[in-house]
């Protein structure tokens, strides 16, 4: 064989495989990541780097936040600006620069020697290759790739997992800010009452106790303004937190009722199915799998041949001819047969198996579960809106009337306004507890039910 032929023959080999080697892709490999989000959400995140795209991100935070922050303006700014989530998209960057490193080969090794004494100078040169290593690259290739669609699908469910937590913040923000401005209406209201009982105790039309008693009740009724206070701004700092605002931009406003409930209930009769097919932790428990299975086929290929080299060697020696060769290095498996990585290969994938089908299990209870409670909150926030808050304002009316008639005293007029207040506090939260519902179901089914509808607020 003329060996000068075989080392280019060689060289030349390697270069086309590592011509057909992966490339890192400039977007990180986060362009699926944020199809898939869209798709999913209706909101598409971005990859922020470099200056530009952060002065870009915070004129659009800037405009978002100069009105009033809609639930669906609040997820969007939470995901182009938290930097927690911003840090969770460059894994997808990770494990595609770990895919396109395992489409390439191991450098070669190259050895220098020189041997001089007795007049005489040994030189060798030796360049060596792995060939294990590329016998086994379409596999490590494949394993790599299920790992980087794996961390595609981590992400995506991380992604989704914080717009769910954003809208719960901002349905609870805005029911704080809606129950504060009641309170404080209510507050007044018990003032006022408080003051009128005292002026009737003054004039002798009422007694001691009736003006303590109302006094009590406008001292409760402060102390639940400071109580809703307090809750509206716990509730923001949270809201801001998943945002990722800080400085002037925890300033935001607010709208100042919730939405309006819908005119009906979605009906689903596929909860299951649209669980299993859309949601991202199935998906990656799938992928997982795969990827164990895809690295138990390289254990085997490499139980026997853990370290297989080839190498070229030259030599030159003072006053003799020189000399070419090669050289072959083979690990014997004479105390390591590789049984025990293959095992643990095995047991890896059956333990994988076991969490898909886990993961699948739980996916179907959450999509019952939360459709069913999403249908309950909804029946809920019907029944205070149609049937409690109704008859609650006709005896309202009613005792109302008695009082003009003369029919009725103050006191029961005061203590009519105590009981609409609880029959309007009841019916918010139930409303309020409806949009959270709605919120759990579009995280169990791994996006929303239906398409987006516009949101109004409620009178």
């Amino acid at each position: 064989m003329d060996t000068p032929l075989f080392t280019r023959a060689a060289l030349a080999g390697l270069g086309a495989l590592l011509a057909g080697c992966a490339s890192v892709a400039p977007d990180a490999g986060f362009s699926a990541v944020a199809e898939a989000t869209k798709a999913r959400t209706g909101i598409e995140p971005q990859l922020v780097r470099g200056d530009a795209a952060e002065r870009a991100v915070s004129d659009t935070v800037r405009a978002l936040l100069a009105q009033p922050l809609g639930q669906d303006d609040a997820v969007r700014i939470a995901l182009l600006n938290h930097p927690g989530l911003q840090a969770r998209y460059w894994e997808v960057g990770i494990a595609q620069a770990d895919l396109a490193q395992a489409a390439r080969l191991q450098n070669p090794g190259f050895g220098f020697k020189r041997v001089a004494g007795g007049g005489a100078v040994e030189i060798e040169r030796t360049l060596t290759f792995s060939l294990a290593q590329a016998l086994t690259l379409p596999l490590s290739r494949r394993l790599e790739h299920t790992r980087f669609e794996a961390a595609q699908l981590g992400v995506v469910a991380a992604i989704e997992r914080h717009a769910f937590e954003t809208r719960q913040a901002w349905t609870e923000a805005v029911a704080a800010r809606q129950a504060l401005d009641y309170a404080r209406r209510v507050n007044a209201a018990f003032e006022a009452g408080a003051e009128l009982t005292g002026r009737m105790t003054r004039s002798g039309n009422a007694s001691a106790l009736d003006s303590a008693r109302e006094q009590l009740f406008h001292a409760e009724a402060a102390a639940g303004v400071l109580r809703a206070g307090q809750g509206l701004i716990a509730a923001r700092e949270r809201l801001a937190r998943l945002l990722g605002l800080w400085g002037d931009q925890v300033d935001f406003t607010l709208p100042e009722r919730l939405p309006a409930l819908p005119a009906a209930p979605l009906e689903l009769n596929e909860t299951e199915r649209l669980a299993l097919a859309r949601r991202a932790d199935v998906q990656a428990a799938r992928q997982n799998a795969a990827g164990i299975a895809a690295s138990l086929g390289l254990s085997r290929t490499t139980r026997f041949v853990n370290v297989l080299e080839l190498g070229l060697e030259r030599k030159n020696e003072t006053g003799g001819p020189r000399s070419h060769g090669y050289e072959v290095a083979l690990e014997l498996p004479l105390f390591d047969w590789g049984g025990a990585r293959v095992a643990r290969a095995e047991a890896l994938y059956m333990q994988s198996l076991r969490r898909v089908a886990d993961t699948a299990i739980s996916a179907r209870s959450e999509a019952r579960e939360r459709y069913l409670a999403y249908r309950t909150a909804w029946d809920l926030a019907r029944h205070y809106r149609d049937e409690v808050l109704p008859l609650r304002k006709k005896i309202s009316n009613e005792v109302l009337l008695r009082y003009n008639g003369m029919l009725a005293s103050p006191f029961e007029l005061l203590l009519d306004a105590r009981e609409q207040a609880g029959a309007v506090n009841a019916t918010v939260e139930a409303l309020k507890d409806f949009w959270l519902e709605e919120a759990a179901l579009q995280l169990a089914l791994g996006g929303p039910a239906a398409p987006t509808q516009h949101k109004e607020h409620a009178p």
